[in-house]
Order: C-alpha cells, then structure tokens, then sequence
C-alpha cells in the first residue's frame, strides 16, 4: 500500500472525526430548542457521521493489518533467503544498541 494512500486514509479518518464531534456538539446546542421533526433529522445525520467514521476506522484498520502481514512476510523471505546476513545485522544493530545503553 503506498504512502499517500495510507495518509490519506488517515486524514479520511481524521475529517470523520471531526465531523462527527462538530455534528455532536450542534445536536447538543440545538437539542433544548428542536422538536419534531428536525431532532429526527439531525439524529440521522449523526447516525451518518457515525457511520461513516466507523466504515473509515474499519478499512484503515484492514489496511494497516495487510501491510503489517506483508512487512513481516518480505522480513520472513529476506531471512530464509539470506540467513548469514541476517544473523550478521541482528548481530550489529544489537551492538550499537549495547553501546547506546552503556552510554547512559
């Protein structure tokens, strides 16, 4: 999945968000004055708001696990494919963490 695409997907989710507390919050200021049927239609526009944000939350999520399963698939051929050089990184980045340790 591309860069972009998850950023955006994050700003899709964010103007949801947003939405949905900015729809939130005119339902709670006009609740004491409406009556009828405009309390009806600002019900269901919340409804849509919560829909919505819950739909982006959900495909972010499906998203996010995909690339999680792919990184850890390429990680898991990469180490089967060369598994000396693997040994020989672990081995370096874990000496440059012990000498950051002993640093402090």
């Amino acid at each position: 999945m591309p860069r972009k695409t998850a950023a955006r997907a994050q700003d899709d989710l964010l103007a949801d968000f947003q939405t949905l507390v900015s729809d939130t919050e005119k339902l709670l200021q006009d609740t004491a004055s409406l009556a009828g049927e405009q309390a009806d239609e600002l019900r269901l526009q919340i409804h849509q708001s919560l829909k919505r944000a819950r739909d982006t939350l959900r495909d972010t999520e499906q998203n996010l696990k995909e690339r999680g399963q792919a990184a850890v698939q390429a990680t898991e051929d990469y180490v089967q494919e060369h598994p000396w050089q693997s040994v020989g990184l672990a081995a370096g980045i874990g000496f440059l963490l012990g000498l950051l340790a002993a640093r402090r």
